[in-house]
């Protein structure tokens, strides 16, 4: 609900959003029932944003490309999520390569994307599909995303994950990701994180400030590791 309600700060109305699915996207969701005029271009629907179009703040009316529809690859979730996207034209698939195109992404002015991590460096480089060697999952839409909303009009790319992992005993902002972990979203490309203490934008910044500004929101314990590691 934290990481939900900061990244929710980021999103004006009339965005268009880009939202996976899970515990942090649906905190984000819950937080956003006081916009008016979203839209959804996203690679996966899901129910939080049913929720949001049932309560008439998911609109599509101001979205420059595919006015007055969601648009999607897949839905997953409960039952109610699968009745609402039946027949109904308020909602229109298209394949991956179409959803995800950076070329059409960069054309939603406000487009803010949302994705998460597994881990990020003091650099900013994003682990989201490892950890170490182990493969976790696929990396999705998350490249297409970044990229292609940081390159529309107004448009945001935001990484939201928890300060720690296995119970608070591991942070996930670290001095060096794991030997065989892939990246994700290179530090070049990273704009916005988030966790629940708060969010930073290394856009632009130097590698010294970005280790600073990820360690002022890694979690309290272990910021003093992360300064040493810094220095």
């Amino acid at each position: 609900a934290k990481i939900g309600a900061h990244v929710a700060a980021l999103i004006p109305n009339r965005s268009t959003l880009q939202l996976g699915i899970g515990a942090i996207p649906d905190g984000v969701l819950a937080s956003l029932t006081d916009r008016e005029d979203l839209g959804a271009h996203t690679e996966i629907f899901s129910d939080g944003l049913v929720h949001l179009a049932e309560l008439g703040v998911i609109t599509n009316r101001y979205k420059n490309t595919w006015n007055g529809r969601v648009v999607t690859s897949f839905a997953v979730g409960t039952q109610k999520l699968y009745d609402f996207v039946d027949g109904n034209p308020f909602v229109e698939f298209h394949p991956s390569d179409i959803v995800n195109d950076t070329r059409e992404i960069r054309k939603i002015d406000g487009i803010v994307a949302v994705n998460s991590a597994l881990e990020i460096d003091l650099t900013g480089q994003v682990v989201a599909d490892s950890i170490g060697e182990t493969i976790y999952s696929g990396i999705g839409g998350q490249m297409d995303f970044v990229h292609g909303a940081q390159l529309a009009k107004d448009g945001k790319a935001i990484l939201a994950l928890p300060s720690t992992a296995k119970n608070g005993t591991l942070s996930r902002i670290v001095p060096n990701l794991k030997p065989g972990a892939g990246v994700v979203t290179t530090r070049g490309h990273v704009q916005y994180v988030a966790t629940e203490y708060g969010v930073v934008n290394l856009s632009g910044q130097p590698i010294r400030r970005r280790a600073e500004m990820l360690t002022s929101i890694a979690h309290p314990d272990f910021r003093p590791e992360l300064l040493a590691a810094l220095k």
